[in-house]
């Protein structure tokens, strides 16, 4: 799962972890990748997915809204409380 910046950087679920700690990036842009890759994850379900596969997203979807919770709380509180 490949995702291209403005900036010519491609992002991977694998980053999640690492663009949480940008320096020079603002809450926003940060918050934007992250859901932008959570998107990206989800886009790439089909009706041919697994139930792993499906189970495997939702878990990194979990992962992605609690970083997001750490540098936007409210949203992330949000966004993990209306997971279904």
């Amino acid at each position: 799962m490949l995702l291209t910046l403005t900036q010519d950087m491609e992002y991977t679920i694998n980053d999640i972890e690492k663009i949480v700690d940008f320096k020079t990036w603002s809450v926003k842009q940060k918050v934007d990748e992250l859901l932008r890759l959570d998107c990206k994850q989800y886009t790439n379900l089909g009706i041919d997915s697994t139930k792993t596969e499906r189970d495997d997203v939702k878990k990194t979807s979990r992962k992605i809204y609690r970083l997001i919770k750490k540098v936007d709380k409210g949203l992330g509180d949000k966004l993990l409380h209306f997971m279904d």
